[in-house]
């Protein structure tokens, strides 16, 4: 597909919206791609940057393309990139649980390989000892099960720093699902948290609720915009499920 084609597509119809997330929405584009874009116009330079870094090492991420950056049609110039990356096709690991397709055991089991291929690959910009790329979002709605596996998307908030951090943020999102009185799928979260955890990493101490890096995870998710009052409040009894599971 040609440059000045593909911006045509961008700028004056960015094609069928796919799906929508917390803070970003994802547009067709073609057969093989998307375009994902923060509804805030946040740049998504660094995320295109970490994907082609793990994709280069064989971590299964979706493709970026090189046309990545594209022009704000209501700026004279760049004035952010969005994320052109490849068009999978599958269910998230979410829709499957719902369907019956998989079960929490082995949604749970999955998830804790990926967290540990993830975190055999070095830090791309940091020199401290033990670094590693971070996920910080790993759950069943980021993980979409293609025919060739499961493949991890929204690398939003990626960050480098040790892996115990990232196996505690990913138990203490599906703790908050879980202990949530209103949410449909509060068993299956359990289950899935269950099956995490049996899996966690024995390398790995992800610490209690006073230290180490589950302290760290709930304050990171305190601190979240994107949650709501409701949301941190379930933080404590999340955190105490965690601790009672991992035993």
């Amino acid at each position: 597909m040609s440059r000045p084609f593909l911006d045509w597509i961008l700028l004056v119809q960015t094609g069928e919206l796919l799906g929508s997330g917390r803070s970003a929405d994802v547009f067709a584009i073609d057969d093989g791609w998307v375009l994902r874009r923060y509804r805030d116009g946040s740049d998504a330079a660094d995320e295109a940057v970490v994907m082609s870094y793990l994709a280069d090492r064989g971590f299964p991420v979706p493709a970026v393309s090189p046309m990545t950056i594209v022009a704000d049609p209501d700026a004279r110039s760049v004035a952010r990139t969005d994320l052109v990356m490849q068009r999978l096709s599958g269910p998230t690991m979410l829709r499957a649980l719902i369907d019956a397709a998989i079960t929490p055991e082995q949604a749970g089991g999955i998830l804790a390989h990926l967290l540990r291929r993830l975190h055999t690959i070095p830090a791309r910009a940091s020199t401290a000892p033990g670094n590693r790329i971070l996920h910080l979002d790993l759950h069943p709605d980021n993980v979409m099960l293609t025919s060739q596996g499961p493949v991890v998307i929204d690398w939003c908030n990626t960050a480098e720093g040790p892996p115990g951090l990232d196996w505690a943020m990913s138990a203490l999102i599906h703790a908050q699902v879980a202990v949530d009185p209103v949410s449909e799928v509060a068993t299956p979260a359990r289950l899935v948290l269950s099956s995490l955890l049996a899996h966690l990493d024995g390398t790995v101490n992800i610490g209690d609720a006073r230290t180490g890096y589950l302290a760290q995870a709930r304050a990171r998710r305190a601190a979240d915009a994107a949650l709501s009052p409701r949301e941190v409040e379930l933080l404590d009894t999340a955190v105490t499920l965690v601790m009672a599971l991992r035993r």
